[in-house]
């Protein structure tokens, strides 16, 4: 699994880009393991802040789904951000 790094920026696969804020644990994990959590801020707008399964977060692009998309992975992780 990738791992998925608190304070780094990635960009979505359909080109918004958003900075991880933390990764939690979900207290309505079932069995012995607690699942991942990824918390991340859009950079854009209003800033709103989301949470997503950390294994939906670490995904590949669905290429059926989405065939045109160069994008591998659902969120790539991206150097900097352009602050202008």
């Amino acid at each position: 699994m990738r791992k998925i790094e608190i304070g780094s920026y990635y960009k979505h696969f359909k080109g918004n880009i958003y900075k991880v804020i933390d990764i939690v644990y979900d207290c309505e994990s079932k069995g012995d393991e607690l699942e991942k959590v990824v918390i991340y801020e859009a950079q854009y707008d209003d800033k709103k802040r989301w949470a997503r399964k950390y294994n939906d977060f670490a995904s590949l692009v669905d290429k059926d789904k989405y065939p045109n998309v160069k994008q591998k992975y659902r969120f790539q992780k991206i150097k900097s951000v352009n602050k202008c």
